[in-house]
């Protein structure tokens, strides 16, 4: 079972953002997208979530092509965050996931609020399903919004830089989530990020992309010595356990 993008392109005008991306996502794992600002991450996302076309190349699950908006790539179970967050500020927190489970059409209405409420207890923010989101700090934003996507019950979970914003603290918080939504649901998590030391530490493989192409793929401890991608996007080799995020804000 898998999330698949083949030689995709992708055009605005004259600017070619990607330029022949492959990438695939299978359930249960967890891959991250790393590159510079401008380098392709969140168009790549935008392609495969169904927010606008590919040009060119193919994107399928399960061999079979996914093609419409974002909503049909959810009924299929393609879901994602975004990178500036779109809560419902006057909503609370539980109604923001209630939302995210009925969008997807793959909750039932009667089970939305039971689930939503599990959701949160999973990610530990319980305690905030009744406080407005307008009202919720930056990180439990951050973590509203991952619960939104999760109780669309995703196949694939997309997360577009979901430690911005977010302290050491709070990003080992995170990083222990993602790899328990891996384990609890086995849907696939594909994490962009430009935090290096959550990357290093829960993906299984990364995937770095630069001005729209694809420069490295493998291994954290690969991609991390890969002389090219230390000159493009890391600066300076990360050591593992290292807290220095790479690349910009």
């Amino acid at each position: 079972m898998t999330l698949e993008a083949e030689s995709v392109g992708k055009r605005f005008g004259g600017v070619e953002a990607l330029k022949g991306v492959s990438l695939s996502l299978a359930e249960g794992q967890i891959v991250g997208l790393i590159g510079p600002n401008g380098s392709g991450k969140t168009t790549l996302l935008n392609c495969l979530s169904g927010v606008f076309p590919a040009t060119s190349g193919r994107i399928s699950i399960d061999g079979r092509l996914l093609s419409g908006a974002t909503h049909k790539a959810a009924r299929r179970g393609v879901v994602r965050t975004f990178q500036n967050i779109r809560l419902f500020g006057r909503l609370t927190a539980l109604q923001n996931v209630e939302a995210g489970a009925l969008g997807a059409g793959r909750v039932a209405r009667r089970r939305s609020r039971s689930y939503g409420e599990q959701v949160l207890e999973e990610l530990g923010i319980a305690p905030l399903a009744d406080r407005f989101a307008e009202t919720l700090s930056y990180g439990d934003q951050r973590r509203v919004e991952i619960a939104r996507a999760l109780a669309a019950r995703p196949r694939y979970l997309l997360l577009d830089e979901p430690a911005a914003g977010m302290n050491d603290a709070e990003s080992d918080e995170l990083a222990g989530s993602i790899e328990r939504i891996r384990g609890d649901h086995g849907c696939g998590v594909l994490v962009v990020e430009h935090d290096l030391r959550l990357i290093m530490r829960v993906c299984e493989s990364i995937v770095v992309l630069n001005e729209g192409d694809v420069i490295s793929r493998g291994r954290p401890d690969e991609v991390r010595a890969d002389p090219v991608v230390v000159a493009a996007y890391i600066g300076t080799e990360v050591p593992s356990g290292d807290t220095t995020n790479g690349g910009g804000t």
